[in-house]
């Protein structure tokens, strides 16, 4: 049985004039996912527990999938022998809280590119000269294409496009998104959880499962802000257009010069900001800015 995202509590609302009203809130579910790796030859698998991360359930397969490619040890899903739910624990309740990722024999993950990864939570991202090298390590491309050219009217366009498909949302507002978007802001696919990154693992997980990367003709959008990690993530689905409501950081919108990306910050109803590769962004007149 699906575990639910959110859960009912009753709570005291303190007014502004010091008195008070009890009413039913929705709060998001948080709660672990351990993912599992199985490799090795049929007569002699190996299972290594790989990460564990605060989420919110849902698109557990998806979110495992993305993971492990956004961390490089999927490359892609061609070496993926099967996914579920751990059957063989104790805990009746736990079921549904690991993942075991089967990879087909004859492939061996480099778990080492793992390493980089244990320092971090569902917030929060890396940075650092080394952290930009470790990119060469997790097969980013190396240069993205010119296209989608998008334009201004679009770009404004998307908050509103995804506001009445954030259902979880609307009832708690505690989730972040992500989402892909066609060019001309068609809402393709939205993904939710109380961490971002996860949000978007689970996001690229969906199309890495349908064998649909590199997502190179369509618009990546986030609900937050921008970090070093959430570029990584973008450019290893072969995303050139990120669009997010928040801020980036100094080392996300360094990373999407250097390769290329267009990075796009303060996306609301009347304004943008475009921090990197303005070739993309055009007038409603076919004019670039």
């Amino acid at each position: 049985m699906p575990q639910p995202t959110v859960y009912p509590l009753e709570v005291k609302k303190v007014l502004k004039n010091l008195s008070f009203v009890k009413q039913t809130d929705l709060l998001v579910v948080e709660e672990p996912l351990e993912i599992r790796l199985g490799f090795g030859t049929a007569d002699n698998r190996q299972q290594k527990s790989i990460s564990l991360t605060m989420r919110t359930p849902g698109n557990d397969f998806e979110l495992s999938l993305g993971f492990l490619f956004t961390e490089g040890i999927l490359t892609s899903i061609n070496q993926l022998h099967s996914i579920r739910y751990c059957e063989n624990i104790s805990s009746e309740d736990s079921k549904e809280n690991i993942v075991r990722v089967e990879l087909k024999e004859g492939f061996t993950p480099d778990l080492k590119t793992l390493e980089r990864h244990f320092y971090t939570h569902s917030s929060c991202g890396v940075c650092g000269k080394a952290s930009l090298e470790s990119l060469s390590t997790l097969n980013c491309p190396i240069n993205l294409p010119s296209y989608p050219l998008v334009s201004t009217e679009c770009i404004l366009q998307l908050a509103e496009n995804i506001r009445e498909e954030q259902t979880v949302f609307k009832h708690t507002g505690g989730l972040h998104a992500a989402a892909i978007f066609s060019p001309e802001g068609e809402l393709l696919l939205l993904r939710e959880d109380i961490g971002r990154h996860n949000a978007l693992d689970k996001l690229i997980g969906h199309f890495l499962y349908q064998n649909q990367l590199p997502l190179s003709h369509h618009i990546l959008w986030l609900s937050g802000r921008v970090s070093f990690e959430m570029v990584q993530k973008a450019l290893k689905a072969g995303i050139a257009v990120l669009v997010a409501v928040g801020a980036p950081s100094s080392l996300a919108v360094d990373l999407a010069t250097q390769y290329q990306m267009t990075l796009i910050g303060f996306a609301k109803e009347q304004s943008f900001n475009i921090y990197s590769d303005f070739g993309r962004v055009i007038h409603f007149t076919s004019s670039k800015i």
